[in-house]
């Protein structure tokens, strides 16, 4: 397979190359909307999104198109591939669950780039364990006031409208968990930025008796946890796509540098300790890639067992691309760890990737729990 020729790929990259040449900057750690218009401006979000909200996807929300286009973007810039991602993120559920009037008017800005969406479903003691979800969401006349915090939510405080989960039944765990559509500029909500590792659109929100009206309730009450986990194995192959791209730029790099680098007179890439490196890189890479797809494939055709194998493809992809980076930078020397190359910045962006959307430890349980159905 090496790497994926089908159109999405390949445009997207294109697209990207675009509006990266714009030169949209913004500060790190905070949302580049700029850079977000322009990939709306290109074409490139519209993509993901099905024509009948906006976009120019004829076959609806698929798994493979996420793929393709993350892996692309990933290869070209971490940042285009994070706003592209994030911004998908926040709007699906609304593509998946909401009403026509919902659908209709958040999804045609989010798909054109005009609006910035997030999805917060962390908590300060509800990551890997939803089901302690303690965002409180009470019942108010014709709506729900939502209190409590979020944290470590992709896009906060600047996003323009969050998927946000709340508990309306308490002691029910994850059957008691709804989904709620909350503009970002409603009144009692209050967000601060998180600085993490690279510079990714991080923060913290505090809701106040944020109102909600029961419009912008996200489908059925009490079923959020259904819909969250759903877009979560929508997602994973696509995260597995994402650092895989990023893995490809790492083992392109290493292959350059053992071709170029002389060591006793000859090139690095004579010594087996490398050229064998290189290759136990390639390969493992390529097993990731063929797991990524295989797992997307899977969701688009409704196949069974679809947590089961987007979880395995998050999993072996992002411990892969993570050792890979590493064997580049290792292939490199010194050198790699200077601050602006680009397998320094790679290093610090591959990392994340094994802790959102599920951690690796999460993604064994989810794989166990399965193998043991029946039994």
């Amino acid at each position: 397979m090496t790497e994926p020729t089908a159109e999405p790929f390949l445009k997207s990259r294109s697209l990207a190359r675009r509006a990266l040449a714009e030169g949209h900057t913004a500060e790190p750690g905070r949302v580049n909307r700029r850079l977000l218009g322009a990939l709306g401006r290109h074409g490139l979000l519209s993509l993901l999104f099905p024509e009948a909200a906006g976009g120019t996807a004829t076959e609806g929300v698929r798994a493979r198109d996420l793929c393709l286009v993350r892996e692309a973007l990933a290869q070209e810039s971490t940042e285009a591939e994070n706003a592209v991602a994030i911004q998908t993120l926040g709007s699906y559920p609304i593509l998946l669950a909401g009403t026509a009037e919902q659908v209709s008017r958040w999804i045609p800005p989010l798909a054109a780039g005009e609006t910035v969406a997030a999805f917060a479903l962390t908590e300060p003691n509800a990551g890997s364990d939803p089901g302690a979800l303690e965002l409180l969401a009470e019942r108010d006349a014709d709506g729900y006031r939502l209190t409590g915090v979020k944290v470590f939510i992709s896009n906060a405080p600047d996003a323009d409208v969050y998927t946000m989960f709340a508990r309306t039944t308490a002691g029910a765990g994850t059957r008691g968990i709804t989904a709620f559509i909350v503009p970002g500029d409603a009144e009692g909500l209050r967000g601060s930025p998180l600085r993490l590792l690279s510079s990714h659109p991080i923060g913290r929100l505090e809701l106040d008796g944020v109102f909600v009206p029961g419009a912008q309730v996200l489908g059925e009450v009490d079923q959020g946890f259904r819909l969250a986990m759903r877009v979560l194995d929508l997602f994973r192959p696509s995260v597995g796509a994402s650092v895989v791209g990023m893995a490809q730029a790492a083992l392109d790099a290493a292959v350059r540098h053992a071709s170029a680098r002389k060591a006793f007179g000859r090139p690095i890439r004579e010594f087996q300790a490398v050229s064998h490196l290189l290759a136990e890189m390639a390969t493992r890479l390529e097993a990731a890639r063929l797991l990524v797809y295989s797992a997307a494939e899977a969701f688009d055709a409704g196949a069974d067992r679809v947590g089961r194998r987007s979880a395995m493809a998050k999993l072996f992809a992002t411990e892969t691309a993570q050792a890979v980076v590493d064997a580049a930078v290792q292939v490199h020397g010194a050198a790699a760890l200077e601050q602006g190359h680009l397998l320094e910045h790679l290093y610090r962006e591959v990392r994340a990737p094994r802790i959102y959307e599920g951690t690796s430890e999460i993604q064994r349980e989810i794989i166990a729990r399965d193998l043991f159905k029946g039994h």
